[in-house]
């Protein structure tokens, strides 16, 4: 594709891209029988099965209940009742034991209470009503119980230790995408960020956090803080300098980042410390939906809990994108309900009039109520919260993993993506360094840097002179039916890609590696090409040039499976 053409391409992100990629890779996948593979979507291929075959089994338990208190025909039934409800679950369990999910259950009630010092009847009577969803959610911000576990779990998957101080409030919401939406959105309104303020992204990053701060409803300004590969993805010092501008009232970023796949390390943590004992009132959101394929993971939210905003989703980890299932975190002592405190009086009785219909006491609303008023324009306040059946399977997610002491679950999925990252390197022909603080999830692949490494750097400035950036993307799934994103479009390296190592089968992964490997060698041959011929030479010169090529050059030799050179 000529580059005027790829130039339209770059006002759209890389998912709007992928549309385009896609109707190209399926058109060219069926003219030439070549596999259709499409890695530009991070949706995993794998589930986790127990605890759902606990809450399918839980369901049925909650009919019986229902019917236990009212059974009319044709299938009218009551609302269950909370008396002796943990007993009569527990009996049931042991008359059914070979029932998909009777262990896991039978295991996790009685875990539950011990561990959280809950009523049996209390909890269990939470997880029936609200499988059944017969009520609207009560607390509207998240069950009493459901909090309460899905708090510990944080613990463990975004916080690491040491263990931070205080309690952190959480709001149960629909995924990760409503997360973002819901925290612009109030802070926004309560005047956190207002149009015109500057905040700061830790790129690469997932590209909503890029786009949207340039909608018309926040219009807020962009520095960027980068993560380079040759600093391996952390952010250098001079990066995070820019912090110090007071102009900056936030900084946003993911972590591990995304489509970076790389945890912050402990000294880039300290490094933000630093900065924040300079600047106490900068406001830290972090996104770590990734966390947990990191083994010891450690979240902003656990290091600096009073300026922090946590954003986690489920989806990911035990494969429920569909459930739609993320969740909140803001400490009990906190940086916004303070700023919220310091506005003027004439912001705050703005604000007392947007939320008094709420209490006769708004001003004591915590920021972390006001997002969820928010989230439902304030008037649809009462009717607010995550639907009761998604709570009840976020509460058995939640407890699955806490009572896996040894972290099989953990283990089996950071083993799937490995496998998948490994095959991939073996078709690319690349042995970057182990880094401890790679997720595995993702990977991004920079031509540039590879290139410049391996070929040397007249090779790169004149890929950058004659190949525009969407070339890459564009030819892998003209020619080879694989679709990737641009990494460009996350505010990464131009000449970058991202692989998803979750949506596909292992297999396939060594062809996706010989394919973009194929790529840069084509790239290659061009800049060859392009140059004056050499001078005639002798048969000993041209033994001797041959001899020394560079290993980009040529591809390992095809595996018998493998679909694609």
């Amino acid at each position: 594709m000529d580059k005027v053409t790829l130039r339209k391409y770059e006002a759209l992100g890389p998912f709007e891209i992928k549309n385009d990629l896609a109707k190209l890779a399926t058109e060219s996948s069926k003219a030439s029988s070549i596999a259709y593979l499409n890695a530009g979507r991070g949706n995993p291929n794998w589930i986790a099965t127990e605890p759902r075959e606990a809450f399918f089994l839980l369901g049925q338990f909650a009919i019986l209940e229902s019917k236990r208190v009212l059974d009319l025909p044709p299938g009218v039934g009551g609302m269950p009742r909370k008396d002796g409800v943990a007993a009569r679950l527990e009996a049931w369990l042991a008359k059914h034991p070979d029932m998909p999910g009777a262990s896991v259950l039978a295991a996790m009630v009685p875990w539950a209470v011990a561990k959280f010092g809950f009523d049996g009847d209390a909890f269990v009577h939470e997880l029936v009503d609200s499988i059944i969803g017969d009520n609207y959610p009560v607390p509207d911000r998240m069950l009493v119980h459901n909090e309460k576990i899905v708090r510990e779990y944080l613990q463990w998957a975004m916080c690491g230790e040491p263990r931070p101080k205080g309690t952190f409030h959480l709001y149960a919401v629909e995924g990760g995408t409503a997360a973002m939406c819901y925290i612009f959105k109030a802070m926004k309104t309560n005047r956190l960020l207002n149009a015109g303020d500057t905040i700061a992204l830790g790129t690469p990053i997932f590209t909503p956090y890029l786009e949207m701060p340039h909608l018309e409803d926040y219009d807020l300004r962009i520095v960027n803080i980068q993560a380079r590969q040759e600093e391996r993805w952390q952010f250098g010092d001079a990066e995070l300098k820019k912090l110090l501008d007071p102009k900056i009232k936030a900084f946003f970023l993911c972590n591990p980042g995304n489509p970076s796949a790389v945890a912050l390390s402990e000294a880039t943590i300290a490094r933000i410390g630093a900065i924040l004992k300079k600047r106490p009132d900068l406001i830290l959101l972090t996104d770590d939906v990734y966390g947990t394929f990191v083994p010891g993971f450690r979240s902003l939210l656990g290091a600096f809990p009073y300026n922090t905003i946590g954003v986690y989703s489920y989806s990911k980890y035990f494969g429920c994108t569909g459930w739609r299932l993320g969740v909140i975190a803001v400490n009990e002592k906190n940086l916004f309900d303070d700023l919220i405190a310091r506005h003027p009086e004439a912001v705050n009785k703005k604000l007392d009039k947007r939320y008094g219909g709420l209490t006769l006491e708004p001003r004591k609303i915590a920021f972390i109520d006001r997002i969820v008023a928010d989230s439902r324009d304030v008037a649809l306040n009462h009717t607010a919260g995550l639907s009761l059946p998604q709570q009840v399977m976020m509460s058995l997610f939640s407890l699955y993993e806490l009572m896996d002491e040894k972290k099989h679950y953990q283990k089996a999925c950071i083993g799937i993506v490995k496998k998948r990252v490994q095959a991939t390197l073996e078709g690319l022909g690349i042995n970057p360094d182990p880094n401890p603080l790679f997720d595995y999830y993702y990977g991004l692949v920079d031509l540039e840097f590879w290139l410049k490494k391996y070929v040397g750097p007249e090779v790169v400035a004149w890929i950058r002179e004659h190949v525009h950036p969407l070339d890459i993307v564009f030819r892998l799934a003209e020619d080879y039916g694989i679709v990737l994103l641009n990494g460009g479009g996350f505010e990464g390296p131009d000449w970058s890609v991202r692989v998803s190592f979750a949506n596909l089968d292992d297999h396939v992964y060594d062809d996706i590696g010989r394919a973009v490997r194929a790529i840069a060698r084509g790239y290659v041959q061009a800049y060859e090409a392009s140059k004056p011929a050499p001078p005639k030479r002798g048969k000993a010169a041209v033994a001797k040039a041959r001899s020394g090529k560079s290993r980009v050059g040529k591809a390992p030799a095809r595996k018998a499976r493998s679909r694609r050179a």
